[in-house]
């Protein structure tokens, strides 16, 4: 489905005449290769090829056993944490832009793990809300260092200057995709 109404987009936007330059089609292709890389979870494979595979587990699958996909469960939650609003299986759903019965899936898990306990919203009693434990946020903090690592890594031959500058530059860029992506989806 998603394919089809993607497709008409490109369709409906071709007729119409859209400036492009060599720095726009640049950022296209990384941000192609950047995405590719993620759903590949390029850094869930490297975070375990560096710590050891589980003996007898899946290659990628952490030695804590929780995987790639709780790492993203765990910054959707802290990411609501920070914004001072509740994380639920609807909001993991919406973010990792997966159907309820698979966010279930992976929340159940989390929480099996011991990385995420469900609160009673006192707001709305029907809501579950999903905070991070103490075990939770060490993993973020985890998670966080290795990928500051391995983001330090690609980057060591820069001048100080130029990590500077793409940090200011690729926050604005996405400061910017959020605001036009949120307004073309009302």
């Amino acid at each position: 489905m998603f394919q089809s109404i993607y497709l008409a987009l490109v369709e409906h936007n071709s007729d119409e005449r859209i400036e492009s330059d060599e720095h726009i089609e640049m950022v296209e292709r990384a941000m192609v290769a950047i995405r590719r890389s993620q759903n590949r979870r390029t850094l869930a494979r490297l975070a375990a090829a560096r710590q050891g595979a589980r003996p007898g587990g899946r290659h990628g699958t952490p030695v804590d056993g929780t995987g790639g996909a709780s790492a993203d469960v765990l910054d959707i939650i802290e990411e609501a944490e920070e914004a001072g609003r509740g994380a639920t299986v609807t909001s993991v759903a919406a973010a990792l832009n997966i159907d309820q019965p698979r966010a279930s899936k992976l929340v159940a898990a989390v929480v099996a793990a011991g990385l995420v306990r469900r609160e009673a919203d006192q707001a709305d009693g029907r809501r579950a809300l999903l905070v991070r434990t103490p075990a939770g946020h060490r993993l973020s903090a985890q998670v966080h260092a290795f990928r500051r690592q391995v983001f330090g890594e690609a980057m060591a031959d820069w001048p100080a200057a130029d990590r500077a500058e793409f940090a200011r530059l690729l926050r604005r860029f996405v400061q910017s995709l959020t605001t036009v992506t949120a307004i073309r989806t009302i």
